[in-house]
């Protein structure tokens, strides 16, 4: 027997709910199906969230010539002085483990003379980047999905939005329930084949939802980004922590028909030069480690040419290795530029950065849990400590499975619970909207002044000019929530708008420059690195 996927319109009771079907929640629901009923709530298709769309590989201490100290330092260093050691510690000494763990699923990770193939990325001091050519994170989607559609305790709830968390704050709101013991008791998702809200109860819930490019104009993240999980966190009462640091990719290929589609930044770790229009490299000018600096150094110092010179790009040229050394290591960025009319073993690469990661989120701890008792976050939706104020390439992905594995240890430690009754979504008092068209204007005005105002390098002005506009966003959306049925759309940009706000304020609240987070009006680095945590 496989894994249900179905479309009921009543109450729907599990064990655990997993929301997202990255590798995160699929990590997490194939560790629990062997002892609980898991049901996977994912708001498009299983493949179409961020971890397939990621090119260049996973970290993971392999060599016999490198040593969790040296993965450790150079999270640090890349961290900004801000990583939580116990965190970074934790999941650099459990990656070899993930990897095995993925190997054991039948992931096909390129091998070289009979071992794993390991390259380097920007900020690693060694090779340690495990990789399946230059597609790693739809090979390891793909395997996980075929993994998960098999097992019969999984059932799958695609094209299903999470609407809010139900809490027991929630359901007695005059505080007769516990003090200090709010729970998380289950969820309300929108089915968006039926337009119903359903109600699904579980007496634990894995936020595992990704994270907010989308909030910007420019991003490397697919649509499904919206920042869901962190949004109904905070607006359930669980804290958020670093928010202001975004992570923009330095090289997003610059072409009009290439959506979002990334250059990996192992194509930096082999070799590749980043070049004004007239050919001049410059990344030297800039940092020591020219273009193997870590990402932040790298975007900055692209933003900077670009506004100093008027350019729409810079190019990122690989052209002087073999062909035969293209097609082997890059061969889907080879076969996409060629489409689109690149021949990167003949001329450089046009590229921009572009939104890619949020490293803040949901405040987390090494066991994956939230503030809300039954609540974890795991993956981009959480903030676990370990990418501080600026991740490290490639271990985004090794996050996600070893918090993944603690959460389902903690889980699988807890003894089951009968399920209880909650009350069903309550649409009684509201209308189908006239104006679609509000939602969509205000989509684009949300994601341009992002992108202008909080975007590589802030000022004080260009936050209070954020700020302002997402108040008044903020109002429309929230009297067109309480007046019209939700649809996807409106769901994900009060989301982004929630997010936005967050990040705005955390940046405001960050008085130097550190990390991701860069400031005209705060140029220096304070000698106290301290986290931004925001409260609700």
């Amino acid at each position: 027997m496989n894994a249900k996927t179905v479309n009921a319109t009543t109450t729907h009771h599990f064990d655990v709910l997993i929301v997202g079907s990255g590798l995160a929640g699929l990590n997490a629901a194939l560790l629990l199906a062997p002892t609980r009923r898991v049901a996977v709530i994912t708001k498009r298709a299983m493949n179409e969230g961020s971890s397939g769309w990621a090119q260049g590989g996973i970290a993971a201490v392999w060599n016999k010539d490198d040593t969790f100290q040296a993965h450790i330092d150079d999270t640090l260093v890349a961290g900004a002085g801000l990583c939580d050691l116990a965190a970074t510690r934790f999941v650099v000494e459990n990656a070899p483990k993930a990897i095995a763990w993925l190997q054991t699923m039948g992931v096909p990770f390129s091998e070289e003379n009979g071992h794993l193939h390991l390259t380097r990325e920007g900020g690693h001091s060694a090779r340690r980047i495990v990789h399946a050519t230059d597609a790693t994170g739809a090979a390891v989607q793909t395997t996980l999905i075929e993994r998960v559609r098999q097992i019969p305790n999984i059932t799958l709830f695609e094209h299903h939005t999470l609407v809010d968390l139900i809490t027991s704050a929630k359901l007695d709101p005059l505080g007769n329930h516990q003090a200090g013991a709010n729970q998380c008791l289950g969820l309300y998702a929108l089915d968006d084949v039926t337009d119903e809200v359903i109600t699904f109860e579980a007496p634990h819930t894995i936020l595992a939802t990704g994270g907010a490019g989308k909030v910007y104009l420019y991003t490397t993240n697919p649509d499904t980004a919206t920042g869901d999980g962190i949004a109904a966190a905070w607006r359930a009462g669980c804290r958020v922590q670093n928010m202001e640091f975004i992570q923009f990719h330095p090289t997003c290929l610059f072409h009009p028909h290439a959506k979002s589609f990334l250059i990996s930044e192992a194509v930096r770790g082999e070799g590749g030069r980043l070049l004004l229009p007239d050919g001049t490299r410059f990344m030297p000018q800039h940092d020591a480690r020219a273009e193997l600096a870590p990402r932040d150094v790298v975007a900055r110092a692209i933003d900077f040419e670009m506004k100093k010179g008027g350019l729409d790009c810079v190019y990122l040229d690989i052209s002087h290795q073999p062909l035969a050394f293209l097609m082997e290591h890059f061969p889907n960025i080879y076969a996409r530029c060629l489409e689109l009319g690149i021949d990167i073993s003949k001329q450089p690469i046009p590229v921009v950065p572009a939104a890619h990661y949020t490293c803040g989120g949901v405040l987390a701890d090494l066991d994956g849990r939230a503030d809300l008792g039954g609540l974890y976050a795991i993956g981009e939706t959480a903030c676990s400590g370990l990418h501080g104020a600026n991740r490290l390439a490639s271990n985004s992905l090794v996050e996600c499975m070893v918090f993944a594995r603690a959460a389902t240890q903690i889980i699988e430690q807890t003894p089951p619970t009968e399920p209880r009754a909650l009350p069903a979504w309550d649409d009684s008092r509201v209308s189908d909207a006239d104006e679609a068209v509000v939602i969509s204007h205000n989509w684009d005005e949300l994601r341009r002044f992002m992108w202008d105002y909080v975007g590589i390098v802030r000022t004080n002005k260009r936050l209070e000019r954020a700020s302002h506009r997402i108040a008044l966003l903020q109002g429309e959306i929230d009297e067109f929530y309480s007046t019209f049925h939700v649809t996807r759309d409106l769901l994900e940009l009060r989301n982004l708008v929630q997010v936005a706000d967050l990040i705005v304020r955390s940046a405001q609240s960050r008085h130097e420059s550190r990390g991701l987070h860069f400031s005209r009006d705060y140029p220096q680095t304070d000698t106290i690195a301290n986290p931004t945590t925001l409260v609700p």
